[in-house]
């Protein structure tokens, strides 16, 4: 009976060790960081490096390409395949067995071995084996006029149809969409808009590691339609003119790690290519060998491979705009991975009305940040199929990319802005900014409300009026210093001029309790200084 067992023992043993295992291998350092910092232009496009200067980035070590030279010693390594690589985590994706693996740890530029298995990660501390660590250093005038058709109330929601009426559409922002599949894409007729105008730029499939994005699964086809679809009538998106690169992350054939590390590859991939925004309705809880999944605990935005690259990918300038899944009515209602990253925007579902979607993803993380951060809708989307018909679907995969080009038409308007004002002025934005809860975060963004504050930021040198009150009711006091004159002029929000007066007077009454209540603009302009701002109009 002793000798079974002890047979027994060694039998699970070699199958445990022997078995294929993902995991993450760290280097130490990036050899060539000298040679790249010199000559960035080796590993960064020109649109990246304009894109870092003017939100003030510096180039950092996490830009730099991992080594060739560590690569090629990995890929000799019997038993190891490479899968995919981080040069933001100075990481490999490796498959193999778990000795095979385990062995690269005695590589002099090898630092950690991080298993896909967590008890696999608990058992080598356990067994008091040595594990190193990276240390990641994340150092109004008005001309467009849609007839949106079905998609009229998830663009009126955000109000981006306001935007698009000023002729803010996406013109200028690239958007890199991180998905399962692109079918039909450049066969249906409710892309062809953006192949007319030349503004699918590209992409690649990081399953197959081929250039052929247009092929896989429909998913993404879906999803893009709601950025930059157009039917007239039936379906407009609310990028329409925005850029996009599609690319393929997922493999929906099985459910494993390595596709968060696919995930990272498209993202840095992305940065190089100078994209300004990432859409990814995409998320990680549950694999197919349960020791790979994430409890709720690793859920703070630090754990997940995905959501460390997502985090990075804010660092170099980029808006992340990530589902919040799909998992409300379920046992584990929480958002997942990289939708628990720091710096992104979380995108949970609303219906029509706006109100919560019961399959919506819920917050805190674990370590109680609010996610998810804001909303939109995700019940009965309207959406393009792979034949171009026009239909509707559910989910958080569509409340993302819908606020996505939402943020490419509002960056469009304001573009000097930084990724970090954009996703403050976002939440503020939204209806329950002073009174987040777990369900719509800070709530349903008005994009109109977003670029009417980010205009101020945006505001001519100061002079002295003064006017109150504000948010007004009936009349609007305007106070400038003595013998000060200056032309004032106050606009709807689609840019129609209301009125035009000059101001001569210590004090000046205007009469406002004609005008409708919302959001206006206003000019105001001397000799020698200008200034812009809004006025709020209440009933």
């Amino acid at each position: 009976m002793k000798f079974k067992l002890l047979v027994f023992f060694w039998f699970v043993l070699f199958s445990t060790f022997a078995q294929t295992e993902d995991a993450w291998v760290y280097f130490a350092d990036k050899p060539d960081e000298t040679y790249f910092m010199a000559n960035p232009l080796e590993m960064l496009s020109q649109k990246a490096l304009d894109r870092r200067t003017t939100q003030n980035i510096v180039l950092e070590t996490n830009d730099i390409p991992i080594s060739q030279s560590y690569i090629s010693q990995i890929s000799n390594v019997t038993g190891v395949t490479i899968m995919a690589k981080s040069k933001w985590l100075n990481a490999l994706h490796v498959r193999g067995s778990f000795t095979d693996l385990q062995a690269l740890t005695t590589l002099s530029f090898v630092t950690e071995v991080r298993f896909a298995n967590h008890s696999l990660n608990l058992r080598i501390a356990n067994n008091s084996q040595t594990e190193k660590t990276t240390t990641l250093q994340n150092k109004w005038d008005v001309s467009v006029m849609y007839n949106y058709g079905g998609a009229s109330n998830q663009v009126q929601m955000l109000n981006a149809h306001l935007l698009h009426q000023q002729d803010y559409t996406g013109s200028g922002k690239t958007v890199a969409v991180l998905d399962s599949g692109f079918i039909g894409v450049n066969t249906a007729q409710s892309f062809q808009n953006l192949f007319a105008n030349n503004l699918i730029l590209g992409g690649y499939n990081f399953p197959d590691r081929n250039t052929n994005f247009y092929t896989r699964h429909n998913h993404g086809t879906n999803v893009l339609s709601t950025m930059g679809g157009y039917v007239d009538n039936q379906l407009v998106g609310t990028a329409p003119n925005a850029a996009y690169y599609l690319f393929i992350t997922e493999d929906v054939n099985s459910e494993n790690p390595v596709e968060e590390s696919y995930w990272v590859e498209a993202a840095e991939m992305a940065d190089s290519l100078g994209v300004d925004i990432i859409n990814s309705s995409l998320g990680y809880g549950q694999y197919d060998n349960p020791n790979y999944s994430y409890n709720y605990a690793q859920r703070n935005g630090q754990v997940g491979f995905a959501s460390r690259g997502a985090s990075i990918a804010f660092s170099k300038g980029i808006v992340c705009v990530l589902s919040a899944g799909n998992s409300g009515a379920t046992s584990e209602p929480h958002v997942g991975i990289p939708a628990d990253a720091t710096n992104v925007l979380t995108v949970g579902a609303v219906t029509s009305t706006e109100s919560y979607a019961s399959f919506s993803s819920i917050g805190p993380t674990s370590d109680t940040r609010i996610k998810p951060d804001v909303a939109a809708l995700g019940v009965a989307a309207t959406i393009s199929d792979t034949s171009g018909n026009i239909t509707a679907a559910s989910g958080t995969s569509f409340s993302s990319p819908i606020l996505a080009g939402a943020i490419a038409s509002f960056w469009s308007a304001v573009p000097s802005l930084t990724a970090a004002e954009v996703i403050q002025y976002v939440k503020e934005s939204a209806d329950q900014f002073q009174n987040p809860d777990n369900f719509k975060g800070y709530g349903v963004p008005d994009f109109q409300l977003a670029l009417m504050n980010a205009l101020n930021i945006e505001s001519f040198e100061k002079s002295q009026l003064t006017l109150y009150p504000n948010p007004v009711q009936d009349n609007l006091y305007l106070n400038l210093p003595h013998n000060t004159k200056g032309s004032f002029v106050l606009y709807d929000f689609l840019g129609k001029k209301i009125l035009e007066t000059t101001l001569n007077q210590d004090n000046t009454i205007l009469t406002l309790s004609e005008l409708h209540s919302g959001v206006y603009l206003y000019d105001f302009s001397t000799n020698n200084s200008k200034l812009r701002g809004k006025i709020i109009k209440q009933k």
